[in-house]
């Protein structure tokens, strides 16, 4: 089974790079499966339920989400009855919405994703222990399926790390997202579990971390507020193809994804 994952997907940019791209990336890696972070589709923070099916639309099978996943309103009531978007599994009982889902692939096997958020440095909220729920949730996923994918959507590479190690031997793959930044450290670990500390943004290339460079240097030089707004130009769509013995559960190769889209192409 091939999964592809990718990145925090930043605003109108991003949506239509996915848009226009999405479709033929999949068949060009032989993806029977594909899982998009989407925390930041609407306007560079959030998600909007029309661009959850726009996403969906474009070949995603599934949406994950992270610290932004409330920061629209609108999605609130669609996560009561949405399968197709799920937000971190470790808020408090009662949050809307899913931290897990089971997802039928192309091939017509099983899988599923976890979504989970760090703690360390994440400023806006202070979420149950990733670790425990991780490993309460996986074992439950994997009485349905070999195959489970997380999101572990974190500001810290040593907390990323350390999920990793954590769930090696029990998750096919833990990827993080969150930073915008791809790391160059894929690997399998001893025990079967693919890895990366972060897949990455699909979003403009000349910005930071998908905003507008100049609104940007305008916050870091003046210490004054800013307007964020996305960037324009070429967008990179950032990722991460999963490939995993669909019996065991065990990966079998990881390889980074990154997909330059010029403007209007």
């Amino acid at each position: 089974m091939k999964i592809l994952f990718l990145g925090d997907v930043y605003g109108p940019p991003g949506r239509r790079a996915l848009k226009s791209r999405l479709a033929a990336l999949k068949d060009r890696l032989g993806a029977d499966v594909t899982v998009v972070n989407g925390e930041n589709a609407a306007d560079g923070f959030g998600l909007m339920p029309a661009h959850a099916v726009e996403l969906v639309a474009a070949g995603a099978d599934l949406i994950t989400t992270g610290d932004h996943a409330f920061d629209k309103r609108e999605l609130m009531p669609a996560l009561a009855t949405e399968t197709r978007v799920i937000r971190p599994l470790n808020y408090p009982d009662g949050a809307p919405g899913r931290g897990s889902a089971i997802i039928d692939t192309r091939s017509g096997k099983r899988m599923a994703v976890l979504n989970l958020q760090g703690r360390v440095f994440m400023f806006k909220q202070t979420l149950d222990d990733p670790f425990p729920v991780a490993r309460r949730e996986v074992e439950s996923l994997k009485a349905q399926t070999p195959v489970v994918l997380v999101d572990f959507h974190a500001e810290a590479t040593s907390e990323k790390v350390a999920m990793g190690w954590w769930l090696d031997g029990l998750a096919s793959a833990v990827i993080g997202t969150h930073t915008h930044i791809q790391t160059a450290d894929e690997r399998i670990l001893p025990k079967g579990t693919a890895y990366l500390t972060d897949a990455g943004m699909c979003g403009p290339v000349d910005s930071v971390l998908g905003i507008r460079v100049d609104r940007v240097l305008a916050r870091f030089t003046s210490q004054l507020p800013s307007q964020w707004a996305p960037a324009d130009g070429a967008v990179r769509i950032s990722g991460a193809l999963i490939e995993v013995d669909e019996t065991t559960g065990r990966a079998i190769a990881i390889t980074r994804v990154n997909e330059l889209v010029e403007p209007g192409a």
